[in-house]
């Protein structure tokens, strides 16, 4: 046989990548609709196996198949224990037992000369995935959403220089030394990760998350069903969508929207969309000063984001004081692509921050400076003609810099090497 018949009767055979993330279809939280996402992105390029767990947070009570092909991606979803997540208690008993299923899966599955894409959630996860990795012969690139234990200090959860901090600060320098790549989801990740990784010569690439152009478009504010449930047209609507966490600054916003209450009553008025462990500090803020200016309400379903995205003159990012460097929102991208300005409560130098003065798209201020966040809400308020070119640019910005076509020709870079 000639080698041109042997080409032609033996195709060249995919390199094999597994994605290993808990969260993953039908579990479509952020990190496992953007998992899923470049999993199915990515099989023209590769044979796709996902590696990840049973649903436990939007479609928990949903019993998905141990193991079925999706899209073209072979799937493997592992036991693990489904207790409340709420419960800190149970959150680490569930890490715990997927993180130890997964690590026996891999042992199985992985081979020498795969690829692994890995990401930080739990952030257990990577640890036992790299384990396996290096026991198996395989290479894994970690995908950064969260930076730990920078994390824990920002939510007041660890000192600079608690025991935590260190134990967690050594094992990460192992986890890097031993990785193919990682990914960083924003600049200032990548500059912090640069600063952790110092010496130990590892690709650090920076591949933003991408606006659901598929779902989400900009649609006309007179129309919008919330709103007009809602009988707010006539304000000035802040959004704030998503999860309401320890790294958010949810205290920020409300300080400024009891200014407002109490000043400008007619004008501006706030939305909370979403659930996490600061929703409590919304729903005692209503029950205390009773705002006429605040609405609170459930999450609501992924597939309705074209909707109550839409239900605003602009949407808010707020992140506290030390998560520079730690995690980027996603949800940024979607406000974007209902052509809705920024307002970014962040530190300067931010990934959030630097979004929203890369193509002016919005107006930012800092975690717990209440005037200045006054000053730009009433900034954007007060010009009608810059906030339609801030819509107008933040759409062009979601079609031209987060798309997913623009992720996933980053990830093939960055995986194919």
């Amino acid at each position: 046989m000639t080698d041109k018949q042997r080409d032609i009767s033996q195709p060249e055979q995919k390199p094999r990548l597994w994605v290993v993330s808990e969260l993953y279809y039908p579990e479509l939280t952020s990190t496992g609709y953007y998992l899923t996402k470049i999993a199915e992105g990515l099989t023209d390029t590769f044979e796709v196996m996902a590696l990840c767990g049973q649903p436990n947070y939007s479609a928990r009570g949903t019993r998905a198949p141990k193991n079925e092909i999706r899209n073209n991606v072979k799937i493997f979803r592992v036991g693990g224990t489904t207790l409340n997540k709420n419960v800190i208690a149970f959150r680490l008993v569930n890490m715990l037992t997927i993180s130890l299923s997964m690590f026996f899966v891999s042992l199985r599955k992985f081979r020498k000369g795969d690829r692994v894409l890995v990401v930080t959630n739990p952030p257990a996860s990577p640890f036992v995935i790299a384990i396996a990795s290096l026991i198996r012969g395989a290479a894994y690139t970690l995908l950064i959403h969260d930076n730990y234990p920078e994390i824990l200090i920002a939510a007041g959860k660890a000192g600079d220089k608690s025991l935590t901090v260190r134990f967690l600060g050594f094992w990460n320098r192992w986890l890097y030394k031993h990785a193919a790549r990682i990914i960083a989801v924003g600049r200032d990740m990548q500059e912090l990760l640069s600063r952790k990784t110092q010496g130990l010569d590892i690709p650090i690439s920076v591949i933003p998350n991408w606006a659901e152009l598929e779902n989400v478009e900009p649609r006309p504010r007179a129309e919008n069903p919330l709103l007009n449930e809602l009988g707010i047209l006539d304000r000035f609507v802040l959004l704030y969508a998503g999860n309401m966490g320890y790294p958010n600054d949810i205290e920020t916003i409300l300080s400024a929207a009891k200014e407002l209450d109490r000043e400008t009553r007619s004008r501006f008025h706030f939305v909370f969309l979403g659930s996490g462990v600061k929703r409590k500090l919304i729903e005692r803020f209503i029950a205390d000063e009773k705002p006429a200016n605040l609405t609170l309400l459930e999450p609501r379903p992924r597939e309705e984001q074209a909707v109550f995205l839409n239900a605003c003159d602009a949407g808010i990012v707020s992140l506290v004081s030390k998560m520079k460097g730690v995690s980027m929102p996603s949800r940024t991208y979607n406000i974007l692509a209902a052509g809705k300005p920024i307002v970014a409560i962040t530190e300067e130098g931010s990934e959030v921050d630097l979004v929203t003065k890369d193509d002016n798209v919005g107006v930012c201020s800092t975690p717990g400076d209440v005037t200045g966040l006054l000053n730009a809400l009433e900034k954007l308020a007060d010009d009608p003609t810059a906030l339609s070119a801030m819509r107008e640019r933040a759409r062009h910005a979601a079609l031209g810099r987060y798309s997913l076509e623009t992720a996933l020709s980053s990830y093939r870079r960055a995986l194919v090497g």
